[in-house]
């Protein structure tokens, strides 16, 4: 049984910091791009980055230069290290693992930026 489980999430400062991990079980996570979405309230979920299962990254626009997506193969974790955060980045933040066949999604953290 797959299972993604997030943690990290919280309430923080303008310009502050936090470090989203998100522990996978019942997949081969070597195999799969790991990813993390978020979704604002009212709005469409969107890709904030994603990691490849060779190590290829891409980060969403409103994002670069801020957040680093990382992977560790051996504890089966994906990290997500949010800096310089703004109250535009208040959202729920949800961790996806993807390959041909698969596409599971976590319950989601809670992120909140006051200004």
């Amino acid at each position: 049984q797959v299972s993604l489980v997030e943690s990290g999430g919280g309430l923080v400062q303008a310009g502050g910091s936090l470090r989203l991990s998100c522990v996978a079980s019942g997949i081969w996570f070597s195999s799969h791009s790991m990813q993390w979405h978020r979704q604002a309230s009212g709005k469409q979920r969107e890709l904030v980055a994603a990691v490849s299962s060779g190590g290829a990254i891409i980060y969403g626009d409103p994002v670069k230069g801020r957040f680093t997506i990382s992977r560790d193969n051996v504890q089966n974790t994906v990290y997500l290290q949010m800096n310089s955060l703004k109250p535009e980045d208040t959202a729920v933040y949800y961790c996806r693992a993807l390959r041909p066949g698969l596409d599971s999604w976590g319950q989601g953290t809670q992120v909140t930026v006051s200004s």
